[in-house]
C-alpha cells in the first residue's frame, strides 16, 4: 500500500469537460484504481460543476483542477488590462475548483501558456506576483491551496526550474502556495531528478509523472528510479498524478497548446491501468516499511 494518493489527468480519457466526458473520465479513473481525477479548466464553460461534484463524490474520488492562461489574459504581461483579464480568469477557476469540492488549483497560474519568444520583464513578474498574492489570500478563505507548476521554456518564460519556483513563491509570500514538480518538464530543464526534490523539500505539494514523450511510463528514457527515490528521500506523501497525451484524445484547444501531434497510445483506459501499476510498483520499491 502506498502513502500517496494517485491521480490521472482527465485528458487520458476525454478531450473536454462536458457532462458525458466528465462522467466517462470519472468512471474510467475509478475503474483503473486511482484516488484523484485532475480536470483541466480549459473547457470550463461546458462543465456542470454541481453534477460533476456529485459524480466524483459518488465514486469516492478527489479532484484537482489545473489551468494555464491565454496570451490575452496573461498575468505576467505589462499591459494592465491583459493582467486584469487573467486575474478574473484565475478567480473564476478558483471558484469552479471550490464548487467541485477541490482544494488544489495548480498549473501555469502565473503566465500565458505557450512559447513567448522573449524574456520575462521585471514589471511582468511583479504583476504576476501581485495577482497571485491576492488569489492566494482568496484561496485561504476557502481552505484551498495554489500550486505553481514548473513548466519548460517552450510553455512559459516565468518559472522553468525548482529554484525559480521557490523564488516566486517566496515573493508571493503566502503559506498556501506550494510547488508542483513534473517529470516531463524536469527532464528538459533540471540538471537531474534528485536536487529539485531536495531543494523544494516540504514545500512540494503536488507531482505530475509523465514520460519524456508523454507516452507509456517506462517506454521512454526518464530516470524514474532516481525520481521515485528522491520523492522517498524527502518523505513526500502528497498526490502523484499521471499525465499523458495522444492525438487519440483531442481537446479543441489544449491539444494544440501542448503540441500533441502524434499518436503515442490508442487506448486511454489501458494506458491508465498500466500507469497505476507502474507508479504503485515504483513507490513500493522505494518505501521502507517498519
Amino acid at each position: 500500500m502506498t502513502l500517496n494518493k494517485l491521480g490521472v489527468h482527465a485528458l487520458v480519457f476525454s478531450g473536454g469537460t462536458t457532462p458525458s466526458e466528465v462522467d466517462y473520465a470519472i468512471a474510467q479513473t475509478k475503474a483503473a484504481g486511482y484516488d484523484i481525477l485532475e480536470l483541466s479548466l480549459h473547457d470550463a464553460q461546458n462543465l456542470d460543476a454541481p453534477a460533476a461534484r456529485a459524480a466524483l463524490e459518488e465514486a469516492g474520488l478527489d479532484v484537482v483542477c489545473s489551468r494555464g492562461l491565454a496570451f490575452d489574459a496573461d498575468v505576467s504581461s505589462e499591459d494592465l488590462e491583459v493582467v486584469a483579464r487573467g486575474a478574473a480568469l484565475l478567480q473564476s477557476s478558483l471558484q469552479v475548483t471550490h464548487d467541485l469540492g477541490g482544494t488544489i488549483l495548480t498549473g501555469a497560474l502565473y503566465s500565458a501558456f505557450g512559447n513567448f519568444g522573449r524574456a520575462l520583464t521585471p514589471a511582468g513578474r511583479s504583476n504576476a506576483v501581485s495577482v497571485l498574492k491576492d488569489l492566494a489570500v482568496e484561496a485561504q478563505g476557502k481552505g484551498m491551496t495554489l500550486g505553481l507548476e514548473i513548466c519548460n521554456r517552450y510553455e512559459t518564460n516565468v518559472i522553468n526550474t525548482a529554484a525559480q519556483a521557490l523564488a516566486l513563491a517566496d515573493d508571493i509570500g503566502e503559506d498556501n502556495v506550494m510547488i508542483h514538480l513534473d517529470s516531463y518538464h524536469m527532464n528538459i530543464e533540471e540538471d537531474d531528478f534528485v536536487r529539485p526534490f531536495q531543494l523544494v523539500g516540504d514545500r512540494l505539494g503536488y507531482v505530475h509523472i509523465g514520460e519524456n514523450h508523454r507516452g507509456y511510463l517506462g517506454s521512454g528514457h526518464i530516470d524514474f528510479t532516481s525520481f521515485f527515490h528522491a520523492m522517498a528521500d524527502i518523505d513526500y506523501t502528497g498526490g502523484i498524478t499521471f499525465e499523458s497525451f495522444s492525438s487519440t484524445v483531442v481537446s479543441p484547444t489544449l491539444s494544440n497548446d501542448l503540441s500533441i501531434w502524434r499518436n503515442l497510445w490508442n487506448d486511454g483506459p489501458a494506458l491508465a491501468r498500466h500507469a497505476h501499476s507502474f507508479i504503485t510498483n515504483a513507490l513500493e520499491g522505494t518505501r521502507v516499511y517498519s
